[in-house]
């Protein structure tokens, strides 16, 4: 009898430590997925999207992987929500139709504006410019919250994917914009772009 009361002592033991274990992994596991929720995930390489075919070519710092300077991280979010609010404030919006008389080309604003895709590259080209890696600095396209077709600048935080977006001053995560992402460039490959984001 003392001899069962100590084998199932035991197995009880054992039993509890594997529960702990698995516990702990569980932990882990939904710690990693809290702290990927702030980033989005794609699942695979696409084509880049119509219109941004050449922009490698055209603008090399669009697709650099090369970072000119370090900033604190302070630094660096102060910055995009200066060159945000900026560019948003000083570039006029012009649909491509109107300005080149073509559904879709991304370029540079000209002194006339530009549309969404062109406030989206020169906000890169200007943080590029000040410092930023460039690797933190992703071309988007989305649909917004009427689901009409849209491009927008994502900034790679330490605290999750940052959305810079002629549609609002604001600097918000990826999370609170409400928009369905469709395409993004590639962190480590900037010429490439990825898309089916998993979307929380």
């Amino acid at each position: 009898m003392k001899i069962e009361r100590e084998v199932w002592r035991g197995c009880l033991s054992l039993i509890y430590r594997r529960a702990a274990v698995l516990c702990f992994a569980f932990m882990l596991i939904g710690h990693q997925a809290a702290a990927n929720d702030g980033y989005l995930q794609a699942r695979m390489v696409m084509p880049s999207p119509k219109g941004a075919n050449a922009i490698c070519q055209t603008y090399q710092w669009a697709c650099s992987v090369q970072s000119t300077r370090n900033l604190s991280f302070a630094a660096e979010l102060a910055l995009v929500h200066k060159v945000n609010a900026k560019v948003n404030a000083t570039t006029r919006a012009v649909s491509d139709d109107q300005q080149y008389r073509m559904a879709e080309r991304w370029s540079l604003p000209t002194n006339a504006g530009g549309d969404c895709e062109d406030f989206a590259l020169l906000k890169k080209k200007e943080l590029v410019r000040h410092g930023v890696d460039p690797k933190r600095l992703l071309l988007a396209t989305v649909l917004d919250r009427r689901r009409v077709p849209h491009a927008v600048l994502v900034y790679r935080s330490n605290n999750g994917d940052l959305l810079l977006d002629n549609l609002t001053a604001k600097v918000l995560s990826w999370h609170r914009s409400g928009y369905i992402f469709l395409r993004m460039q590639n962190p480590d490959n900037p010429r490439q772009w990825i898309g089916g984001f998993r979307m929380g």
